[in-house]
C-alpha cells in the first residue's frame, strides 16, 4: 500500500506541522497554522474528526489551505489590524503519538524489531486481516497483544530476505502481556523451532468467503503462519492453545521496519561480549558497545550462527537486547520532542504494519497506545518460553515443568518484577479472605459447576473432593450457564470457614473468593465454578509468586546486557 504524505503540498517540511501545546505538554498536529485562518482551522478540525471516526482518506488535500487575503476595509476605526497572524485555536485532533512514560507498542519482525507510533493521517498505510475477532481496541482488564515478525513481506526494502517461495513463516513471535493495573508487562518470546500442535483455523479469503485450514500435530511453531494458507489468526489460535491466555489483538510487520525505525531514531546502542563476523547475516562488529541502524541493525537481530550455540534461542537473546535498547532510546532521547523524527517513525511504522480489524485504524491504535502508556520500562520483562532440546538436534520441545508455572503467572497477572501496586489496600483486603479458621472437610458443602470447557471436569472435581479430601457433602451442578475464564467460589459470610478450607485444598487464589453480603441457610451450598484456569483436580489453581529458576529473561531497563 502506498504511503500517504502529510498533505498535498510538497514545499514544506512535515515536521513544521507539529506545534507544542503548553496546556497538554505534547506536540499536536497543525496543518500549516501560519497560513490558516480561524475559520479554516475550525473546518480542518471537523474534517480531521470525521476522518478519525470513519477511518477514510479525505478526497480534499490535507496540506496547506490558504486563507483569503485580508482586504483593506477590514481595518476598524480604532486602528489598523495587527500584522501578526491570528493564533490558531487549540486543535482537538487526537494526539499523533503515544509513547511517553513507557508506552510499549512494538513489534519484533522476523529477526527485526519495530516501535509503532500513532499518527493521525496514516490510516491508508495500515493493512488489516479479519481473523474472526473484532475486540475493542482497549480492555479494562489485562491485555495480551500478539506480535508477529514474518520472514517474507512484499514491498520495497525486503528483497533478498526470508522465504521467497511463500508468504512467510511466524519467524519471530512474542506475546506482550500488560497487567490489569498497567503497572507491569511480561513479554513471552516463543521459539520458532518449537514442536507444537496447530489447531484448525478458519481464514477469510479475498472474495469474502471462509476456508478452514486443517490443523497439524507435532510441527514447528513457525508453520502456524503462511504455510497451507494460514493467516495471523492461525498463529493467534496456536498461541492461545499453547499458553491458555486469551489474545486481544495482533500486530505483524516486515523486515524493512527495523531498518527504517532504527535509522529514524538515530541508531540503537547494543553490546557484544566478543567479536562477531557472521557471513550469513552480514554482521561484522567488534567486542564492545556500538550504535547500529539500517542494514546493520537488521543483521544484528537476525544473526545466530556467531553467538552462543548458533541456534534460534541465542538469536532471541539478541532480539530481546535490541528491543529493550530501542525502547530506552525512544523514551530517553530527543525522539519524542522531535516532530521530524516522529513523522519518519510514523511513516515507517504504518507502512510495515498489519493488524486485526479491532485496531485497524490510527485512532484505535492511538487509543491502545494511550491505554498502555502507564507501563514503566523498569517493570517490563522479556522471557523466553522454556524449552528442551529435541532428539533431532534441529528443533526444541516445550519444557512443561517450567513453562506451565510461567504461563500460570501470566494468566493470573503475576508480575515477574517487583511492582509497587497502586491498589495494595484492596488486594490486602482480598487476600485476608484466605486467613482465618477453616472448617472440617466433612462440613464443607459446595455445588460444583463446570465452566472450564473441559468435558467431565465437575464430576472429576467432586470425585477428588469426596475420595481424597474427605468433603463428602459436595455435588455436581452440571455445566455453568457459560464458560468462565477463571475459577470462582461464591459463598456467604457465615460460610467463610468452609470457603477457606476449600480454597486451601484446591489452591484457589484470593481473587477467586467471592463473598456475599447475606448469611446463608444452615444447609445451603456454596457454588464453585470451574474456569479455563482449571487444570485438573488436585492441581493448584493459584499461580506461583516467583518465576521458575534458570529461565532466559531480560529486564527492559538493564543497560548492561552483552551478547556472547
Amino acid at each position: 500500500m502506498d504511503a500517504q504524505g502529510p498533505g498535498g503540498a510538497g514545499d514544506f517540511d512535515p515536521a513544521d506541522q507539529w506545534v507544542f501545546d503548553p496546556n497538554t505538554g505534547n506536540y499536536e498536529l497543525r496543518l500549516n497554522p501560519a497560513e490558516t485562518s480561524a475559520d479554516d482551522t475550525t473546518e480542518l478540525r471537523r474534517v480531521s474528526r470525521t476522518s478519525s471516526r470513519d477511518g477514510a482518506t479525505d478526497s480534499e488535500p490535507r496540506g496547506r489551505r490558504r486563507a483569503a487575503k485580508r482586504e483593506p476595509e477590514q481595518e476598524k476605526e480604532t486602528g489598523p489590524v495587527s500584522r501578526r497572524k491570528p493564533k490558531p485555536k487549540k486543535s482537538k485532533a487526537k494526539k499523533a503519538l503515544y509513547w511517553g512514560s513507557g508506552t510499549l507498542a512494538f513489534l519484533l519482525v522476523g529477526g527485526s524489531a519495530a516501535a509503532y507510533f500513532i499518527y493521525q493521517h496514516l490510516n491508508g498505510n495500515i493493512s488489516k486481516v479479519d481473523v474472526g475477532e473484532n475486540n475493542a481496541a482497549v480492555s479494562d482488564g489485562p491485555m495480551n497483544i500478539l506480535l508477529i515478525g514474518t520472514d517474507r513481506r512484499d514491498g520495497k526494502g525486503n528483497e533478498g530476505y526470508g522465504d521467497a517461495g511463500s508468504v512467510g513463516h511466524a519467524d519471530t513471535t512474542l506475546l506482550f502481556h500488560v497487567s490489569e493495573d498497567r503497572s507491569n508487562a511480561t513479554v513471552l518470546s516463543i521459539p520458532r523451532d518449537m514442536i507444537t500442535d496447530i489447531p484448525d483455523c478458519r481464514t477469510k479469503q479475498k472474495d469474502g468467503s471462509f476456508k478452514t485450514i486443517p490443523g497439524e500435530s507435532e510441527v514447528r511453531f513457525n508453520t502456524s503462519l503462511g504455510q497451507e494458507g494460514r493467516d495471523p489468526g492461525c498463529t493467534w489460535q496456536t498461541v492461545e492453545k499453547l499458553t491458555g491466555l486469551e489474545i486481544n489483538h495482533f500486530m505483524m510487520a516486515d523486515f524493512n521496519a527495523i531498518k527504517e525505525m532504527s535509522t529514524a531514531v538515530g541508531g540503537v546502542e547494543v553490546c557484544l561480549g566478543k567479536d562477531i563476523n557472521d557471513p550469513k547475516s552480514h554482521l561484522n562488529l567488534s567486542k564492545g558497545r556500538h550504535t547500529i541502524k539500517g542494514e546493520e541493525a537488521l543483521a544484528f537481530v537476525r544473526t545466530r550462527h556467531a553467538v552462543g550455540y548458533g541456534g534460534d534461542l541465542d538469536r532471541i537473546k539478541l532480539q530481546q537486547q535490541f528491543l529493550s535498547a530501542l525502547m530506552r532510546k525512544m523514551k530517553s532521547s530527543g525522539t519524542l520532542t522531535s516532530p521530524g523524527k516522529m513523522w519518519d517513525l510514523a511513516q515507517s511504522a504504518t507502512k510495515a504494519l498489519t493488524v486485526d480489524t479491532g485496531i485497524g485504524t490510527v485512532s484505535k491504535l492511538a487509543s491502545l497506545g494511550k491505554n498502555l502508556s502507564k507501563v514503566d520500562l523498569k517493570n517490563v520483562t522479556f522471557v523466553t518460553v522454556p524449552v528442551v532440546d529435541n532428539t533431532d538436534g534441529a528443533t526444541v520441545l516445550l519444557d512443561k515443568t517450567k513453562a506451565e508455572p510461567l504461563f500460570a503467572m501470566v494468566r493470573q497477572d503475576v508480575s515477574l518484577t517487583e511492582v509497587k501496586k497502586k491498589e495494595k489496600a484492596a488486594k490486602d483486603k482480598q487476600a485476608a479472605r484466605l486467613k482465618g479458621p477453616k472448617a472440617d472437610p466433612a462440613d464443607v458443602r459446595v455445588k460444583v459447576l463446570n465452566g472450564s470447557g473441559q468435558f467431565g471436569a465437575a464430576q472429576e472435581t467432586v470425585d477428588w473432593m469426596q475420595n481424597t479430601e474427605g468433603m463428602l457433602r459436595t455435588s455436581n451442578g452440571g455445566n455453568a450457564p457459560s464458560e468462565s475464564k477463571k475459577t470462582t467460589l461464591e459463598y456467604a459470610p457465615n460460610q467463610a470457614d468452609q470457603a477457606r478450607r476449600l480454597a486451601d485444598s484446591m489452591g484457589l487464589p484470593a481473587s477467586a473468593m467471592k463473598e456475599g453480603t447475606k448469611d446463608a441457610e444452615p444447609m445451603a451450598e456454596m457454588t464453585l465454578t470451574l474456569g479455563a484456569d482449571f487444570k485438573g483436580a488436585g492441581t493448584p489453581i493459584s499461580a506461583p509468586t516467583k518465576a521458575p529458576k534458570d529461565i532466559q529473561r531480560v529486564e527492559a531497563d538493564d543497560k548492561n546486557v552483552c551478547a556472547k
